[in-house]
């Protein structure tokens, strides 16, 4: 991102870590949903595992913001974490303050994967956990982009993400993701996270054009689709071309 190249992975929802160890060989990190899909805690674990043998980032969406999730999906390993319908920016503080360990913030100490089983030391582990921890707020309400000043100045918030779908709701038109107004407010969200220094995504379908659409305007990231998306596209196309032959 810092060399001005887009950096693009997909939404993984389905269970089974095969379909993250299959994507992460192409993709720049791996978006581990579990806000929108079934996976459950131990299949989001395997997931996060997979991720480390590939070398490539586990970034986690948590349902919530509650410090319940918020402290086991970090203490699993997760490279980074999201912060998805955050309504205010107090709330974005609070998340932030519970992804820190102290002096930094005021999260629990009790990592097992993440200082490989406490052969880390806690010193070590500590700074290095403060530093690389890829701490993200979602943007997907118009509270969210009115106060946008607010929100880019939280200290230890590494980056945001934008959510064109739920934003546009926020602003009464729901799904008019290209609507005037809503392409608008995601494009004063990428400024000013770019002026701030904050790492800016925007939230896609597997799209190339609107990939690239955004990157243009500003976006350092983008989760490009999703594991069930590109098989159901892939194979409608197929068979649809088979079928007209």
């Amino acid at each position: 991102m810092d060399a001005g190249q887009l950096c693009v992975g997909p939404t993984v929802s389905f269970s089974d870590a095969s379909v993250t160890e299959a994507l992460a060989a192409t993709a720049d990190y791996i978006w581990i949903d579990l806000e929108h899909s079934p996976t459950n805690f131990e299949s989001m674990v395997n997931h996060i595992i997979a991720c480390r043998a590939c070398s490539v980032p586990g970034i986690v969406r948590v349902p919530s913001g509650e410090i319940a999730w918020i402290k086991r999906v970090l203490d699993a390993g997760a490279d980074g974490i999201i912060l998805p319908q955050a309504q205010t920016v107090a709330e974005v503080q609070e998340f932030v303050n519970a992804c820190r360990y102290p002096m930094q913030g005021t999260r629990g100490y009790g990592p097992r994967r993440s200082t490989n089983y406490g052969r880390i030391e806690n010193d070590t582990y500590l700074s290095q956990a403060n530093r690389e921890t890829f701490v993200v707020g979602q943007i997907e309400s118009r509270t969210l982009v009115d106060n946008i000043d607010a929100l880019v100045s939280i200290d230890g918030l590494d980056g945001v993400v934008i959510g064109p779908y739920d934003l546009s709701g926020s602003y009464d038109l729901p799904g008019q993701i290209d609507h005037p107004t809503v392409v608008e407010a995601i494009q004063l969200s990428i400024d000013k996270c770019r002026e701030a220094g904050v790492y800016v995504g925007v939230g896609m379908g597997s799209s190339v054009a609107t990939a690239k659409r955004w990157h243009a305007a500003g976006a350092n990231w983008a989760m490009v689709g999703a594991d069930y998306q590109y098989m159901v596209q892939f194979a409608d196309d197929l068979y649809k071309n088979i079928r007209e032959s």
